[in-house]
């Protein structure tokens, strides 16, 4: 009896253990408490990589420079959770009924919010992460980036998105960056010849090696080929948002993080600091490396939302401009070429942003390795989504179609798509 006794205790132990295991946590080095890179391995290796996307920002030497701070409100946006979380359900395949649990269990997820109606229904997070951790956005930085030339066009900073970037950033003049509307970098069409791989030997690491020695600028510069007329089509292009840090310094005359923070950090209530890494030049590099906390990540989205306004402060009116945004996240209101199902096989591209096929307007802010916030207007739906999946494009594995599938999951809890 008491053999049997210690072995149901060490059955019982060892289900528990594996219960509690989470996704990839051996590859991600929890033996070693999920340590944090340098400078040089923070992107790629995936040992440093849960630790190195929650402590981006003080990780010493990352493009030659420091933090940008943009400071929090004094009044932070209340985020109310619902007593208990809704039964969501979503399928892949042929499994159905899977739930939330279910998900973080088979994808390396450090936080999982889901909001509506301005309410937190699900807040979880794994590899020993919290909500006091501030998590890298990689390329969702960009949305924030397109929402700041949205301000300087409603403030005449910048006269016309069909201006030439060069216009406002003497620097680029005589570079085919240079030459490029504002609008076509937003929408990433410049036509340039730029492939981007994330195998440090494509035309991302060419001009990351020529912006960390001499800036963004300089970056421009070895990018010279123009493949296509600019408009035409959509190609990713991260050094097309670093065009756009430089086209609104030249526009304001302030980092984006100066002028971000009291144009819409504070007023949209964010509760904790966010911080831009910016290079030796003290510009932010703008296609990513923001910080911020999980559910401030949820007060931008819930901002996005309620199309640029607080819900609990109509008194502070638009704090994004609303036209600017529904155009920057509406698939109609841009060409044929960058709609859903043509920009890319799956999702179209607005400004600096991704959208969805369908009737209806949802969109969705992505970053590299899995950080995303999805956004349903119509619904007052986001989710915020941040991971260290084990390759830098989600569609390579199987994160890609699982947190969509999740999405629409949560999307048809609420309604139809």
């Amino acid at each position: 009896m008491k053999i049997r006794t210690i072995f149901l205790l060490t059955l019982v132990a060892s289900y528990s253990l594996l219960a509690h295991a989470e996704p990839n946590e051996s590859t991600l080095c929890k033996a070693q408490g999920y340590p944090v890179g340098t400078a040089r391995t923070w992107f790629m290796d995936p040992c440093v990589r849960v630790g190195s996307f929650s402590h981006h920002a003080e990780i010493p030497g990352i493009f030659g420079g420091v933090a940008n701070v943009m400071q929090p409100a004094i009044a932070p946006l209340t985020l109310p959770k619902a007593v208990q979380e809704p039964a969501y359900h979503w399928k892949v395949g042929d499994q159905s009924s899977l739930t939330v649990d279910d998900y973080l269990r088979r994808q390396p997820a450090m936080a999982l919010l889901v909001i509506k109606d301005g309410v937190i229904q699900v807040e979880r997070y794994q590899f020993g992460r919290t909500a006091e951790h501030r998590f890298l956005s990689n390329s969702m930085a960009k949305t924030i980036t397109a929402m700041a030339v949205g301000l300087a066009l409603r403030e005449g900073s910048i006269r016309s998105l069909d201006d030439h970037a060069e216009v406002y950033a003497p620097t680029l003049a005589g570079t085919l960056y240079g030459e490029t509307s504002i609008r076509n970098l937003l929408r990433m069409s410049s036509g340039a010849q730029f492939d981007e791989l994330y195998n440090g030997a494509d035309d991302l690491a060419r001009y990351g090696a020529a912006a960390h020695k001499g800036g963004a600028a300089a970056g421009a510069k070895v990018i010279t080929t123009r493949h296509q007329p600019q408009g035409q089509l959509f190609n990713y292009a991260s050094a097309e948002t670093d065009m756009l840090a430089l086209v609104m310094r030249g526009a304001t005359g302030q980092t984006l993080s100066a002028y971000l923070e009291t144009r819409l950090w504070q007023p949209m209530g964010a509760q904790t600091s966010g911080l831009w890494r910016a290079g030796a030049d003290g510009l932010e590099r703008a296609s990513g490396n923001f910080n911020a906390t999980a559910q401030d990540y949820a007060r931008l989205g819930i901002l996005f939302s309620n199309d640029g306004m607080r819900p609990d402060r109509p008194d502070l009116g638009e704090i994004l401009p609303k036209d600017f945004l529904i155009e920057a996240t509406d698939w109609r209101r841009h060409p044929e070429a960058f709609a859903p199902r043509k920009a890319t096989p799956f999702y179209g591209y607005g400004y600096q942003v991704w959208t969805f096929p369908g009737t209806q307007r949802r969109f969705a802010l992505l970053g590299v390795y899995g950080q995303s916030i999805f956004v349903d207007p119509a619904q007052k739906l986001v989710m915020v989504h941040l991971a260290a999946n084990a390759t830098a494009k989600s569609g390579q594995t199987n994160m890609g179609r699982e947190v969509g599938s999740l999405w629409y999951g949560l999307v048809t809890h609420y309604g139809a798509w």
